[in-house]
This record gives C-alpha cells, sequence and structure tokens, in this order.
C-alpha cells in the first residue's frame, strides 16, 4: 500500500514539476518570437532600401489590409498595385524599422510598430502592422497602417512667482 502511495506522490510531484516549467519555457519562446518578428519586419523594410518589390510582395498576406488616411487597400494584389510607386524611383522616399513588438500568447499573432523616416533622416510619422504565421510557418503581414508623427511640445517655462502680483481682495 505505502508503495503505491508513494509512487502516487512521485507521479503528482511530477506532473507539477512539469506543468510548473510550461510558463518559464513559454515566456522565453514569447520572446524569441518576438525577435523573430522583429526579424521578418526588419527583412520587410530592407525591401524599401534595397528597391526589391518582388521580395515586398513575397510578406503580403493575400488578404492584408493596408491603411493610408482615409483609404484602404484590401487584399495582396490592391496593396502591391498601390504600393508599386514607392519603388520605382532609385531612392527609398522613405525607411522604418521596428521598435516595439509585441506576440499573443499563442505566438501566432504579432504586432509591430516602429517609426519611418524621410529621405533626410526626419521622423515624419509611425507604423503599426500585425503579422501572422501561417501554416507553412512564413510570417505574413495582415494589416498596416501609418499614423502621422506628432512631436511632444516643448514644456511651457514656470510662472516666476517672485514677479507675479497679489490680487487684492474685496473687503
Amino acid at each position: 500500500m505505502q508503495v503505491k502511495i508513494i509512487k502516487a506522490l512521485k507521479t503528482v510531484l511530477l506532473l507539477i514539476f512539469t506543468f510548473a516549467l510550461i510558463p518559464i519555457s513559454n515566456a522565453q519562446s514569447i520572446k524569441d518570437i518576438e525577435k523573430e518578428v522583429a526579424n521578418v519586419e526588419r527583412a520587410f523594410a530592407k525591401t524599401m532600401a534595397d528597391r526589391d518589390f518582388r521580395k515586398f510582395q513575397s510578406f503580403l498576406d493575400e488578404n492584408a489590409v493596408f491603411v493610408a488616411g482615409k483609404n484602404k487597400m484590401r487584399g495582396k494584389q490592391q496593396v502591391a498595385a498601390k504600393w508599386k510607386r514607392y519603388f520605382e524611383k532609385e531612392r527609398a522616399p522613405f525607411a522604418w524599422k521596428p521598435e516595439t513588438v509585441v506576440v499573443i500568447g499563442t505566438g501566432g499573432i504579432a504586432l509591430s510598430t516602429g517609426p519611418v523616416w524621410n529621405p533626410g533622416g526626419k521622423v515624419h510619422s509611425y507604423y503599426t502592422s500585425t503579422w501572422r504565421k501561417n501554416d507553412k510557418g512564413e510570417w505574413k503581414i495582415i494589416l498596416d497602417k501609418g499614423q502621422k508623427y506628432c512631436p511632444p511640445s516643448p514644456k511651457k517655462p514656470e510662472a516666476d512667482k517672485s514677479k507675479t502680483t497679489k490680487l487684492k481682495q474685496n473687503p
């Protein structure tokens, strides 16, 4: 009887130990996936720098939606048709890189956001992209939206209190 109890306790302890380690390994894999998506985003941005329109298209999901202001481009073909103009000149009209990447718990969808620079190196907007890992293990962009960059406004200097006058109180 005691042998059965000891074996059962060992089994229970083994299961507890095994399940206790799952969050640790899962947290690590999320970090690895975030690095992977950041690298995919960098490779996607490199297509613009390299002027490689064909490679750019390879990152697009068949059902991708890109939003530019009030305009929505739906599907890989429409996105590619609208973005083709950005690849026609010798010099890239803008560049971007990931600043923040967040992956959901299952690891199959990720959000990437970061600055977009003009050719002079000035930040003029920020992008937000959503990526999904497909059945082949490839990350494809499914949603993308750019938004204007609003630089922080300068802080107003505090009033010099020594130069302020007190208001007279009415009796």
